[in-house]
């Protein structure tokens, strides 16, 4: 870790890389993005060899982003390590405290709790900001409907949810052609975070499930060409 911290210092320095010198938070925002789907496509790979390569370069945007940030003279890696360690001890009290959990059920109730109350987040709408709007859209809106739910004290349920997505398929359906583009975009909107909530209710990922579709589609025309 040394090795690496001290090689990015060296790349950033007037004797170092111009276009490592160049580089800002934004400039490098993409390569964060780019790098950890590549750790995701590992993952789905079960590529352990592919996957210890593409941790290494989401690591080296972690240490890339810290030392521009101490450059600036607000915090450095160190400062990352310390806080997301601090943090792991607060969020699991069962572990390094008092507390007794039954299941993880009871685990990620805590963590929601101790998080809303660590970060200030009171009200629903509090909650429902803390969910990035960077994020995917299809998993956002799955954490959305999630963190609703729990506002509400209800579970997931199959029939809610499947009886909402046949009123937003209604909704598209009875649509005019003429309709504003806001309106459609509404009522599409709606008809796929009702699709969301389904997944969410069958227990599924909905950015995952759309992306293996996805590439059954694709394998099937490949078959096609055979």
């Amino acid at each position: 870790m040394d090795d690496l911290l001290q090689i990015m210092t060296i790349l950033r320095s007037p004797e170092g890389c111009p276009w490592d010198r160049e580089q800002t938070h934004k400039t490098i925002r993409n390569n964060l993005i780019e790098e950890t789907y590549e750790a995701v496509e590992a993952i789905d790979k079960e590529d352990s060899e592919l996957l210890e390569e593409e941790l290494g370069d989401v690591l080296l945007q972690v240490v890339f982003h810290s030392q521009l940030e101490k450059e600036n003279g607000n915090f450095d890696f160190s400062d990352v390590v310390d806080g997301v360690a601090k943090k792991m001890i607060e969020r699991h009290p069962h572990v390094f405290g008092n507390v007794t959990v039954q299941n993880s059920s009871e685990v990620l109730k805590n963590w929601d709790a101790i998080k809303r109350r660590t970060k200030g987040r009171k009200t629903v709408s509090q909650v429902l900001e803390g969910v990035s709007p960077a994020l995917p859209a299809l998993m956002r809106s799955q954490k959305i409907g999630k963190k609703i739910l729990q506002a509400d004290g209800k579970t997931p349920d199959k029939a809610v949810s499947l009886s909402e997505l046949e009123e937003a398929v209604q909704n598209v359906s009875q649509l005019p052609e003429t309709a504003e583009e806001s309106e459609k975009m509404q009522t599409i909107g709606k008809l796929l975070f009702s699709a969301v909530s389904l997944s969410e209710a069958l227990g599924v990922e909905a950015e995952q499930t759309l992306a293996q579709y996805c590439d059954s589609i694709v394998a099937s025309y490949q078959k096609a060409d055979k």
